[in-house]
């Protein structure tokens, strides 16, 4: 299930004979924003550091910028599907007064055991399943071999694996908790400090 924002220029699809566009799938909470539990509140959304210039670069280098984010707090009753549209509303408007955008947003509301109907079951949407990125990436004709994701989880990076994307890990929200636990499995991940220096791992990385 996804809602959509942004007027960025690959809203309109791609040009006759252009090459695919590349993205960049972005988880939200703990990566573009401050991490809050069950975020329900539009007025407690706060950018973090350094979000607005590190999008306005991976925009200007032409990448689409779309956000995928797991929303179970509508599964669990603590806030609806029109609160969690005011709270995108929100953060499209705080990116746009700083001159950022990004292309969409695309949310899960289930979870597989809690809540009721339709809320609650399995899903392919709810990440690690690739189901928000495969959809923004038929939207936008994304060519997912030359795209990134970036999320302060472990499972927002399985989430672009099961793609063939590639992954960075931040230490924002509860990324720092996150790479301890891959160092101890003895999992490979690329960790970063925040999304501008994500940002700046994906430009060094070319095509």
């Amino acid at each position: 299930m996804t809602g959509a924002s942004g007027n960025g220029p690959g809203a309109s699809g791609n040009e006759p004979g252009a090459a695919p566009p590349r993205a960049v799938f972005l988880d939200r909470d703990g990566t573009l924003n401050v991490e809050v539990d069950y975020l329900s509140d539009p007025d407690d959304l706060r950018l973090l550091p350094g979000v607005p210039a590190a999008l306005r670069r991976l925009a200007e280098a032409g990448f689409l910028l779309c956000v995928v984010t797991n929303q179970s707090g509508v599964a669990r009753g603590l806030f609806d599907e029109e609160t969690l549209f005011r709270i995108h509303e929100r953060l499209v408007a705080e990116l746009a007064a700083e001159g950022a955008r990004v292309d969409s947003i695309g949310y899960c509301p289930h979870h597989p055991g809690e809540g009721e109907l339709p809320y609650r079951r399995e899903c392919r949407c709810r990440k690690p399943g690739p189901g928000l990125l495969e959809d923004a990436a038929l939207r936008f004709g994304v060519d997912l071999a030359r795209s990134f994701t970036v999320g302060d989880s472990l499972r927002d990076l399985e989430a672009g694996a099961a793609l063939g994307v590639r992954g960075v890990l931040v230490r924002t929200g509860k990324g720092a908790e996150e790479e301890r636990k891959a160092r101890a499995s003895g999992r490979a991940v690329t960790v970063v400090a925040d999304l501008a220096a994500a940002a700046e791992w994906i430009l060094r990385a070319g095509p």
